[in-house]
C-alpha cells in the first residue's frame, strides 16, 4: 500500500523542475504517492532588473515558503544557495541532499576564444552575469572585460549567448549538468574553485518543510546527506556572519579532507565596485571555522589586502 501523498513546492523553471522531479522520484521509491505544484516567485516575475537592484531578499523562495505555512504544499525543494540564511518563523531545512559539481563555469562564443588569455576569451569581452559575486570576481582578475546583466533561467541565458547578446557568460555548472544541455558549440571553461569562488552552497539541494511536522521528517529523512550538510552548513555560516543575502558579493566553499579536517575557502568584497578578499583556512569546528573566516575576511578588507 503506497504511503500518504504529498505535495512539492517548486518554481517553473526546468532547473527548478529537474530538481522537484529528481527528489519525487526518490520519495517514490519509499512508497510516497508525490505531486509536483508550480510556485511564481518575485525572481521569476521581475526579469528585467539584475538582481542587486531589486527590493528584499528570498527573490526565488518567498513565496514558495508562504505556500509551505499557508500548508497549500508539504515540501519545497530548493537550490541550497538561492536561501536565504533566515527562515520565516515556522520552517526549517528537513534535508540536505545530492550536491552537483559546485563550480562555476564559463561559457565562451567560439569567435571570442583567445587561449593566451586568463580563462580563454579575448580582451574587452562583454561577460554576462548578474551575480554580484561573479562580477568582483570576475574584475578582479580581467579588468579590460565589461559586464553585462544578463537574467533568465539556464537554457535562456545559453540562447542569449547563442544569438550573440553576448561574448561569454557565466552560469553554475549544477545547471548545466543537471539539464544535460548541448553546449558544444561554445568553448566550456570551469572555474579552480579555489581561485574563483562558488556561492554557499552552490550544487546543493535543500528540502524545506513546516517545523515540527513529522510526517515529512520521516518522508526525507532518507535523503539527507549528513557530510554534504555539514559543509554547507559552514560555507552559509559565513554568509550568515555577514548578514548577506544570496547577493550579496560573497562566496564560500568547504570540503572535508580525508582525516575529517574542514578546509574552507572563502571571499568577500564590500561593494560592487570593491576588489574581494580571500581567506583560505583549516580546521575541525563548523562555527569556529566559519566565525574565522569571517573574522580574517574583515581584517583584509580594513587593511586592503587582496
Amino acid at each position: 500500500m503506497s504511503k500518504s501523498g504529498i505535495v512539492i513546492g517548486t518554481r517553473g523553471s526546468k532547473l527548478a523542475l529537474w530538481q522537484a522531479h529528481h527528489i519525487q522520484g526518490q520519495l517514490e521509491k519509499y512508497g510516497y504517492q508525490v505531486e509536483i505544484r508550480i510556485v511564481k516567485t518575485q525572481g521569476d516575475i521581475i526579469q528585467h532588473l539584475s538582481f542587486d537592484k531589486m527590493e528584499g531578499k528570498g527573490f526565488f523562495t518567498k513565496e514558495i515558503e508562504t505556500e509551505l505555512l499557508d500548508r497549500n504544499v508539504d515540501l519545497a525543494v530548493h537550490s541550497f544557495k538561492d536561501l536565504e540564511t533566515n527562515f520565516p518563523d515556522g520552517l526549517t531545512i528537513g534535508a540536505v541532499t545530492d550536491r552537483a559539481n559546485p563550480r562555476d563555469a564559463l561559457l565562451i562564443r567560439k569567435d571570442k576564444v583567445d587561449s593566451l588569455q586568463k580563462w580563454g576569451f579575448k580582451k574587452g569581452a562583454l561577460v554576462g552575469t548578474s551575480s554580484a559575486r561573479r562580477k568582483v570576481q570576475l574584475l578582479k582578475y580581467r579588468p579590460d572585460i565589461n559586464i553585462g546583466d544578463i537574467r533568465g533561467n539556464v537554457p535562456t541565458r545559453v540562447q542569449k549567448l547563442r544569438d550573440g547578446n553576448f561574448d561569454a557568460i557565466v552560469l553554475a555548472k549544477a545547471g548545466l549538468d543537471r539539464l544535460q544541455l548541448d553546449v558544444s558549440d561554445f568553448h566550456l571553461h570551469v572555474f579552480d574553485p579555489n581561485e574563483f569562488i562558488p556561492a554557499p552552497a552552490q550544487g546543493a539541494l535543500a528540502l524545506q518543510i513546516r517545523e515540527n511536522d513529522q510526517r515529512m521528517e520521516e518522508a526525507i529523512s532518507k535523503l539527507h546527506r549528513e557530510d554534504i550538510a555539514t559543509t554547507t552548513y559552514i560555507e552559509r555560516k559565513v554568509l550568515s556572519l555577514f548578514n548577506g543575502g544570496c547577493q550579496m558579493p560573497l562566496g564560500s566553499y568547504c570540503v572535508m579532507t580525508e582525516l575529517g579536517q574542514y578546509e574552507l575557502r572563502a571571499m568577500m568584497a564590500e561593494t560592487l565596485n570593491s576588489k574581494p578578499v580571500n581567506v583560505y583556512l583549516s580546521g575541525n569546528c563548523p562555527e569556529n571555522l566559519a566565525r574565522r573566516a569571517v573574522k580574517e575576511l574583515k581584517s583584509k578588507a580594513l587593511e586592503g589586502i587582496s
